[in-house]
């Protein structure tokens, strides 16, 4: 049998981390086996879903590089708000053969039988059936839904292909609507209509629609279709082991394009959370593809850790080819100019150096701003700690030095360092820390004798003068 998979997002918002960890390991299950990875749009909820949204979801998407298949002859993205025709023609027959019944009960009935259902300590606290056997037509004067009639011994349970044996008794099962008085589907139809139609052969999906399969599986036996096969994938949570809420602006596969993580770390995390092969750690969709299997997939909540995610970005920050890694910074360079900037032969050394330094192209970018800008501030926790009295001497003689040196070139401004503190009696860092905050502002750039050379004799001696007035200064 030829694996055919499908992710199917609802457009309400930008798509979250746990819908492309979704999407990622249905895409991966297909490339595996060498089948079909499907997208649709699930859109029934038509007063939260917009096109905007859409256009999100299709975005991020397509920032990661999941492409799906083409579903026939046509590219286009099948969308259940174009399907409630099909929908509607498939609930005539089963209203016909007894499968389904209309019924005329109010939004006060429901809540009058719930109460009803608590004082009797009934373990049902839903539809109590009142419609079922009234026979009523399609002709009645009373606003009507539709709903399934569920059979006393139905297919409510099922094999996880994660969590195992799952599922519930039938009898726990309520008469569920299927179409609503406006005559709309809801979810339930929709989604086992559209895997049918789509010759979907395995589900998979967040463990939080594991209540829903039930009765997926009864409106499968009512209309006649084979049901597919369902694997629900472990919950995100976050680092208090609460629920990671789709709602959270931090949590979307555009927050991490947009803080400068690169597509294949967020990949490569994203394949790490609920999914194991031994100690591997870091590698390409390739490589997961031809790993990935369902038993690889843990059944307990996973964490997201941004720890882990930076780690793996510092991993594929250091793989990027040049001119990718020049492509992806230079709108976070450009940003931290606050103009265009041109990576000329200095940025781009400066690029380089940074690379083993640097998580993100914005982290990259924040590193290199003390070359991209004409005036610096100090960070004032390094310039507290290291422009002080007692490194003003040997700065002010460096400075001299480098004024009068002959070679700006690394293995020059060294040795003029080395002079400089062995005649002040400093150590290597005692000199290098407080020069390193005077050019850079801060206490952490590449190494000290690359960044001068880098940033040029005038602009250095700049600085340095800068550094020297700040300590006269005193303290703020």
């Amino acid at each position: 049998m030829s694996v055919v998979t499908r992710y199917a997002p609802s457009p309400t918002g930008p798509l979250h981390i746990g819908g492309a960890r979704t999407a990622l390991f249905n895409w991966a299950l297909a490339r595996h086996h060498g089948g079909r990875f499907l997208l649709r749009v699930e859109d029934t909820d038509r007063a939260r879903s917009t096109p905007e949204a859409e256009r999100l979801v299709l975005e991020a998407l397509h920032w990661l590089g999941l492409e799906h298949d083409p579903l026939g002859e046509s590219r286009d993205i099948p969308r259940q708000s174009e399907r409630f025709g099909h929908y509607a023609e498939l609930i005539g027959p089963l209203l016909e053969n007894g499968h389904a019944y209309r019924c005329t009960c109010t939004r006060e009935d429901l809540a009058a039988m719930r109460e009803q259902a608590v004082e009797r300590g009934s373990p049902k606290r839903g539809y109590d059936g009142t419609c079922r056997d009234k026979g009523i037509g399609a002709d009645s004067p009373l606003p009507f839904c539709i709903r399934l009639r569920v059979p006393e011994h139905g297919p409510t349970r099922f094999d996880d292909l994660i969590a195992g044996p799952s599922g519930e008794d039938s009898s726990q099962v309520d008469d569920f609507v299927i179409a609503r008085t406006d005559g709309t589907p809801v979810y339930h139809l929709a989604v086992v209509v559209d895997d049918h139609d789509m010759g979907v052969t395995h589900v998979l999906r967040g463990r939080e629609h594991m209540l829903s399969t039930p009765r997926q599986l009864l409106l499968c036996d009512a209309l006649g279709f084979e049901p597919p096969a369902f694997a629900h994938l472990p919950l995100l949570v976050g680092p208090t082991g609460k629920k990671l809420s789709k709602r959270e602006a931090d949590a979307s596969v555009q927050s991490y394009r947009d803080r400068g993580f690169p597509p294949e770390a967020v990949l490569n995390f994203l394949a790490r959370l609920g999914w194991g092969h031994g100690d591997l750690e870091t590698f390409d969709m390739k490589t997961f593809a031809e790993l990935f299997t369902l038993e690889g997939v843990g059944k307990s909540p996973s964490q997201v850790d941004e720890a882990k995610l930076s780690a793996v970005s510092q991993h594929w920050m250091q793989q990027l080819p040049a001119d990718r890694l020049r492509e992806s910074v230079q709108p976070f360079l450009d940003a931290e100019a606050g103009r265009p900037v041109t990576i000329d032969a200095g940025l781009e050394t400066l690029i380089g150096l940074l690379r083993p330094r640097s998580d993100t192209f914005a982290d990259m970018a924040r590193r290199a701003r003390f070359y991209l800008l004409d005036q610096i501030e100090f960070d004032p926790k390094a310039a507290r700690k290291h422009l002080k009295v007692s490194v003003r001497e040997g700065l002010a003689r460096l400075r001299e030095a480098l004024h009068e040196s002959p070679d700006w070139s690394t293995e020059g401004i060294e040795r003029v360092m080395d002079a400089v503190r062995e005649a002040s009696g400093l150590s290597l860092g005692q000199l290098a820390q407080p020069t390193r905050v005077s050019v850079t502002g801060t206490a952490a750039s590449p190494g000290i004798f690359e960044t001068l050379e880098l940033l040029g004799r005038e602009r250095t001696l700049e600085r340095l003068d800068r550094a020297l007035a700040h300590i006269d200064a005193g303290p703020a």
